[in-house]
Protein backbone atom coordinates (compact mmCIF):
# COMPACT_ATOMS: atom_id res chain seq x y z
CA UNK A 1 0.00 0.00 0.00
CA UNK A 2 0.93 3.28 -0.51
CA UNK A 3 1.87 5.35 -4.02
CA UNK A 4 5.28 7.05 -4.70
CA UNK A 5 4.87 11.07 -5.41
CA UNK A 6 6.30 9.78 -9.41
CA UNK A 7 3.50 6.95 -9.65
CA UNK A 8 0.86 9.88 -8.73
CA UNK A 9 2.08 11.48 -11.33
CA UNK A 10 2.10 9.18 -14.17
CA UNK A 11 -1.36 8.13 -13.06
CA UNK A 12 -2.30 12.10 -14.09
CA UNK A 13 -1.56 10.89 -18.17
CA UNK A 14 -4.79 8.87 -17.95
CA UNK A 15 -7.28 12.21 -17.76
CA UNK A 16 -7.30 13.89 -20.51
CA UNK A 17 -6.58 17.58 -20.41
CA UNK A 18 -3.99 17.45 -17.60
CA UNK A 19 -1.64 20.50 -17.35
CA UNK A 20 0.73 20.93 -13.96
CA UNK A 21 2.41 23.79 -13.19
CA UNK A 22 4.78 24.78 -10.28
CA UNK A 23 3.36 26.86 -7.45
CA UNK A 24 6.75 27.02 -5.38
CA UNK A 25 6.15 24.56 -2.77
CA UNK A 26 3.74 22.63 -4.55
CA UNK A 27 2.72 21.19 -7.64
CA UNK A 28 -0.40 23.04 -9.27
CA UNK A 29 -3.34 19.96 -11.09
CA UNK A 30 -5.56 21.26 -13.68
CA UNK A 31 -8.03 20.61 -16.52
CA UNK A 32 -8.70 23.21 -19.59
CA UNK A 33 -7.44 25.71 -16.63
CA UNK A 34 -8.95 24.98 -13.43
CA UNK A 35 -7.61 23.51 -10.77
CA UNK A 36 -8.56 20.25 -9.08
CA UNK A 37 -5.13 18.99 -7.12
CA UNK A 38 -2.81 20.14 -5.39
CA UNK A 39 0.62 18.04 -5.00
CA UNK A 40 3.23 18.48 -2.50
CA UNK A 41 6.25 16.66 -2.62
CA UNK A 42 8.03 17.10 0.53
CA UNK A 43 4.84 15.70 2.73
CA UNK A 44 4.29 13.41 0.05
CA UNK A 45 0.41 14.87 0.32
CA UNK A 46 -2.07 15.29 -2.20
CA UNK A 47 -4.80 18.05 -2.39
CA UNK A 48 -7.89 17.20 -4.24
CA UNK A 49 -10.92 18.87 -5.11
CA UNK A 50 -14.68 16.81 -3.56
CA UNK A 51 -18.00 17.14 -2.58
CA UNK A 52 -18.24 18.20 1.12
CA UNK A 53 -20.21 15.30 1.39
CA UNK A 54 -17.73 13.45 0.30
CA UNK A 55 -15.01 15.59 1.69
CA UNK A 56 -16.55 14.85 5.19
CA UNK A 57 -17.53 10.86 5.03
CA UNK A 58 -13.69 10.39 3.53
CA UNK A 59 -12.34 12.11 6.88
CA UNK A 60 -14.61 10.66 9.26
CA UNK A 61 -14.07 6.75 7.78
CA UNK A 62 -9.88 7.61 8.14
CA UNK A 63 -8.69 10.29 9.40
CA UNK A 64 -5.14 8.62 9.15
CA UNK A 65 -5.37 8.86 5.58
CA UNK A 66 -7.62 12.11 4.89
CA UNK A 67 -7.42 15.36 6.28
CA UNK A 68 -9.63 18.07 5.84
CA UNK A 69 -8.24 20.99 3.76
CA UNK A 70 -10.50 23.76 2.68
CA UNK A 71 -13.96 24.17 1.90
CA UNK A 72 -15.01 26.73 -0.97
CA UNK A 73 -18.45 27.03 -2.06
CA UNK A 74 -20.10 23.53 -3.18
CA UNK A 75 -16.92 21.74 -2.81
CA UNK A 76 -14.64 20.42 -0.13
CA UNK A 77 -10.77 20.21 -0.70
CA UNK A 78 -9.53 16.74 0.88
CA UNK A 79 -5.66 15.71 1.71
CA UNK A 80 -4.82 12.63 1.18
CA UNK A 81 -1.56 11.06 2.84
CA UNK A 82 0.13 9.23 -0.49
CA UNK A 83 1.64 6.61 2.00
CA UNK A 84 -1.48 5.34 3.15
CA UNK A 85 -3.46 4.79 0.20
CA UNK A 86 -3.88 2.34 -3.05
CA UNK A 87 -3.09 3.29 -6.40
CA UNK A 88 -6.72 2.24 -7.26
CA UNK A 89 -8.61 4.78 -4.68
CA UNK A 90 -6.18 7.65 -5.19
CA UNK A 91 -6.69 7.36 -8.78
CA UNK A 92 -10.40 6.89 -8.50
CA UNK A 93 -10.61 10.33 -6.16
CA UNK A 94 -8.23 11.41 -8.51
CA UNK A 95 -10.47 11.14 -11.49
CA UNK A 96 -13.58 12.26 -9.07
CA UNK A 97 -12.02 15.58 -8.61
CA UNK A 98 -11.20 15.98 -12.02
CA UNK A 99 -14.65 15.13 -13.72
CA UNK A 100 -15.97 17.86 -10.91
CA UNK A 101 -14.00 20.52 -12.67
CA UNK A 102 -13.16 19.09 -16.68
CA UNK A 103 -15.96 20.05 -19.51
CA UNK A 104 -19.01 18.08 -19.51
CA UNK A 105 -18.03 16.83 -23.20
CA UNK A 106 -14.58 16.04 -21.40
CA UNK A 107 -16.05 13.84 -18.74
CA UNK A 108 -18.84 12.07 -21.55
CA UNK A 109 -15.62 10.97 -23.23
CA UNK A 110 -13.85 9.89 -20.61
CA UNK A 111 -16.52 7.83 -19.21
CA UNK A 112 -17.38 6.35 -22.29
CA UNK A 113 -13.97 5.10 -23.13
CA UNK A 114 -11.95 4.54 -20.04
CA UNK A 115 -12.33 1.35 -17.78
CA UNK A 116 -13.04 3.19 -14.88
CA UNK A 117 -15.78 5.43 -16.22
CA UNK A 118 -17.67 2.31 -17.67
CA UNK A 119 -17.38 0.78 -14.10
CA UNK A 120 -18.92 4.12 -12.89
CA UNK A 121 -21.73 3.69 -15.74
CA UNK A 122 -22.62 -0.05 -15.54
CA UNK A 123 -22.80 0.51 -11.43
Amino acid sequence: MGVSVDEFLQSLDELPGVRTNHGGEWIGIKVHGKGFGYLWEQTETVGLKATIEEQIALVTERPEVFEVQFTAGRFGWVVVHLDKIDAEELFELTAEAWCLTAPKQLVADFEATHPLGQKVQSG
